[in-house]
């Protein structure tokens, strides 16, 4: 782990992207690889500015040291990390190269 941070926070793909139903508000139920990790689910609020079909295959960073939280019935394992864009919605931190899945982010 990253002695400067308290979480753990790793490079991961999208494998999967769908609807999270029953959710309060509009997110997507993710798959990831986290290459040596495994993988891992993950809900995400990215409803505004993506559709499941384009977050497939993209690396994204994630929090992979929270415990599981139970959202909408789901269990999310981990959080993937974005912010708040201007006009509305949370837009994906992302590497800006491809790296290795699992890849711990310094």
């Amino acid at each position: 782990m990253n002695p400067l941070s308290p979480h753990e926070i790793r490079v991961a793909t999208i494998l999967e992207a769908a609807p999270l139903e029953g959710a309060r508000k509009p997110a997507y139920r993710l798959r990831l690889d986290l290459g040596e990790l495994g993988e891992r689910v993950s809900s995400a609020q990215l409803t505004v500015h993506y559709q499941p079909e384009e977050l497939v295959g993209k690396q994204v960073f994630a929090v992979v040291s929270f415990p599981p939280k139970r959202i909408a019935g789901f269990v999310s394992e981990c959080l993937v990390l974005g912010v708040d864009a201007p006009e509305g919605g949370v837009v994906l931190l992302v590497p800006d190269r491809s790296v290795a899945n699992g890849t711990e982010v310094y």
